[in-house]
């Protein structure tokens, strides 16, 4: 089977660009968390979770750069990678790219380069260097809603609070998901949703 090589694909808005590694990485890690808030609830023993959103997948790597039988300056290779730091003049920001390499097609940004040079030439000149790269996953809003699997309600509801019902309930019963609750707080102008009155009628807004 043929070496794939691994590459880094660079989305400057009007054009993209290739940035090849010279040596495909050892190994790489993924890193994804999730964010929840702990609400303590009087009566209850433990706090209740609720989901806030989803955490940004890391993917960090060692990249190994040598030109020493050539007899040229690494940074040559290792400049096109840290570069990816600095920001794009179309875009005001630093570029999107993709990490792909086999079945890993990761897209991200670069958040942090740390380069380490161990060969020189005589002259002082880096042959040798080992850069440890960190992307993290960047999706526009638009690819994310797209991405969400939503339980949405038909219509906007109306709902009279039980004794004890706190709004996660509803959210658990209406969507399906006791983690949106924070839509029909904000629908309603709750504050603090702890300090809700059983019999107070609430609308229930239909998820978009």
């Amino acid at each position: 089977m043929a070496l794939k090589k691994a590459m880094i694909i660079v989305d400057k808005g009007t054009s993209k660009e290739t940035v090849e590694v010279l040596f495909n990485p050892n190994e790489y890690s993924l890193d994804t968390s999730n964010s929840y808030s702990w609400d303590p609830v009087p009566g209850l023993s433990m706090p209740i979770g609720q989901f806030v959103s989803g955490g940004t997948t890391s993917l960090t790597m060692d990249i190994f750069f040598d030109t020493y039988e050539k007899g040229t300056d690494v940074r040559e290779y290792t400049k096109k990678i840290s570069g990816l730091l600095d920001v794009e003049k179309g875009l005001h920001a630093p570029p999107v790219c993709r990490f792909v390499w086999g079945s890993l097609d990761f897209k991200g940004v670069v958040e942090k380069v740390n380069q380490r040079f161990t060969m020189f030439l005589d002259s002082g000149i880096p042959v040798r260097a080992t850069l440890k790269v960190s992307f993290k996953s960047w999706h526009s809003k638009k690819e994310q809603l797209q991405d969400i699997p939503r339980e949405s309600a038909d219509r906007t509801k109306q709902k009279t609070l039980k004794q004890g019902e706190q709004l996660w309930m509803v959210a658990a019963q209406e969507y399906e998901n006791p983690g949106l609750w924070r839509e029909i707080a904000s629908a309603n102008g709750i504050d603090n949703p702890l300090k809700l009155q059983s019999g107070r009628r609430v609308t229930v807004p239909r998820l978009e």
